[in-house]
């Protein structure tokens, strides 16, 4: 009898090393309470909540609440405490960018805090030395780090508490140290060997030398004394500390002994950007983010191309599901590498991209089969996220990178912090929206998200992962409103992305590119989009880290998730 159940009701297929289940198992009721992809329930409290990747960071948060601090102060205190204990995807060497709703206004504020290329690279170097596109290590991917200047405009605007008690707690984790996790010690196992094996110096310095000589594993203490100073400096001193004295010129010199061009000037010219943010209505919730240099807007895209369907009729993982999300996907990255650019140096056709007409007109160009797409004709153009809310209505959807990873590789003289590579991220043909020129935000991936409910605040939610964000976030707006999925469910649920097409770098590739999903999609649905001309592949780790926070604005309680594919916890009190 059992083996008749599991034949005709369970059906496990092995593809590619992997373990896929039927149709049938993806509305199979595993929880008590039938949420089928939720590997937890809902945080849920009254007074406050963090959900942060880290467990000890969320922690943190929760102490500046109690406290007295407001979500603005609590966001600081984790994000920097995410800087000591997740050096591989995040730290004071990167940017960062914010959506904050203020409970007192009742609006909510965008922050751009990334930085700008180096006044005295041009794009006639690149040429000169026969670059054909700029290097992801080394000096010369090196862009400004915005991510202090940006914990003091936000603290600046909404700040409550005094910023030196809001960073002690991350300068103690620093100087007595903490017990890695097992992802970050998988990260750092991988990273820091290759920095080494390319010479660069001070990674062994800063990395290892400090916590006994090896190459710290999961339970280690580890600790970062170096970076506890210059914490301590930024406390004491402002975002002048940082930005205008030692600690700047230490990183303009470094540079500069390193072959590259970012100085001290660079540094002291720095300021970030407060912005109004930009939304679509999806199916009557208002879905925000902020507008490029960041690929924001390729979600609102997205989804305004897919509010043309009906998903109440296309069941959650189905081949049709996949594959209108796939041609979506084509459609608004193919627009993202065209027009997405620093707006002080492109005119993006914002309106354009997210009107009503545009998308009914380019959900036309979808068919029943696989294809391949340009961008829309318009006249006139590793990383950590988390999000805080407080007793009083203010909440913080960031996101804080150095991308790839750990960075460029370019560790600072005893400062504790490698410096983003993010430069990268610039294209090196002439007369494109993101060619690269001096003093030019890149084009940048790391996204927060928002949305909003009547104008109230409904989700403050973000994805980790480079590419896959837009594509992320797209699919969390989904599970929630198109499939009825509570914030946890929503996260844990089986993803799946695709690669290919053309680059705000400026390339490209020829063919159809590749769905790969993670195991929980059914063999149905594989064969289904191979039948529609897909090619369809496997990965892991490419699916980012969702953290989420929901205000029910009837009963009054916050509703807090963090996913299972990272260390990650959401609390509240």
């Amino acid at each position: 009898m059992i083996q008749l159940y599991i034949k005709a009701h369970l059906k496990r297929f092995l593809i590619g090393g992997l373990l896929l289940l039927s149709s049938i198992s993806i509305h199979a009721q595993d929880r008590v309470t039938g949420r089928t992809f939720a590997t937890r329930s809902e945080v849920l409290a009254q007074n406050g909540m963090v959900a942060t990747s880290h467990p000890l960071a969320t922690q943190v948060g929760l102490d500046i609440l109690k406290k007295g601090g407001n979500a603005i102060d609590a966001a600081i205190a984790a994000n920097a405490t995410l800087g000591l204990m997740e050096p591989t995807g995040c730290g004071i060497g990167g940017d960062i960018f914010a959506i904050i709703w203020d409970a007192k206004t009742q609006k909510l504020y965008a922050l751009n805090g990334s930085g700008r290329s180096p006044k005295k690279l041009t794009l006639e170097y690149f040429k000169k030395n026969n670059y054909s596109k700029i290097p992801a290590l080394g000096p010369l991917p090196v862009s400004v780090p915005g991510t202090v200047d940006g914990w003091f405009e936000m603290h600046k605007k909404f700040g409550t508490m005094e910023m030196k008690e809001i960073l002690t707690p991350a300068i103690n984790y620093a100087e007595s140290g903490f017990p890695l996790t097992e992802l970050i010690a998988w990260y750092m196992q991988k990273s820091i060997p290759r920095y080494q094996a390319k010479g660069f110096p001070n990674i062994e310095d800063t990395y290892i030398k400090q916590n006994g000589g090896t190459l710290p594993n999961e339970g280690d203490i580890y600790k970062n004394p170096y970076l506890a100073n210059t914490y301590r400096k930024i406390a004491e001193g402002g975002r002048d500390a940082f930005y205008k004295g030692e600690i700047a010129k230490t990183i303009g010199t470094f540079i500069k002994e390193q072959g590259g061009f970012l100085s001290k000037k660079d540094l002291e010219a720095h300021h970030s950007e407060w912005l109004d943010p930009v939304s679509i209505n999806y199916r009557g919730y208002d879905v925000w983010e902020l507008p490029p240099n960041g690929q924001g807007i390729a979600a609102l895209q997205m989804l305004k191309i897919l509010e043309q369907y009906d998903f109440s009729k296309i069941p959650f993982g189905s081949a049709e599901h996949l594959h209108l999300f796939t041609e979506a996907k084509k459609l608004a990255f193919e627009d993202r590498a065209k027009y997405y650019a620093d707006m002080d140096f492109y005119d993006v056709p914002l309106s354009t991209l997210l009107s009503e007409k545009y998308a009914i007109k380019r959900s036309k160009e979808i068919g029943e089969k696989a294809s391949t797409y340009e961008a829309g004709k318009i006249s006139a153009g590793e990383t950590i996220y988390m999000t805080v809310a407080d007793k009083e209505g203010n909440i913080v959807s960031l996101i804080q990178s150095n991308y790839r990873g750990m960075g460029s590789g370019m560790v600072p003289p005893k400062l504790g912090f490698m410096l983003q590579d993010r430069g990268e991220l610039f294209s090196l043909t002439e007369g494109q929206a993101n060619t690269y020129e001096p003093s030019k935000r890149p084009f940048h991936t790391i996204i927060p998200a928002f949305i909003t409910k009547d104008g109230k605040p409904y989700v403050s939610f973000g994805v980790m992962g480079g590419d896959f964000q837009p594509q992320g976030h797209t699919q969390i707006v989904m599970n929630l409103i198109d499939f009825g999925m509570n914030l946890q469910e929503a996260g844990d649920a089986p993803r799946w992305d695709h690669t290919g097409g053309a680059s705000p770098t400026g390339e490209t590739t020829e063919n159809k590119g590749m769905i790969r999903v993670e195991s929980g999609i059914p063999y149905e649905t594989v064969r289904g989009l191979m039948d529609r001309g897909h090619q369809v592949g496997f990965t892991r780790g490419a699916y980012g880290g969702y953290q989420a926070i929901l205000w029910d604005n009837i009963k009054k309680v916050y509703h807090g998730a963090s996913e299972s594919r990272k260390d990650g916890q959401a609390a509240g009190y």
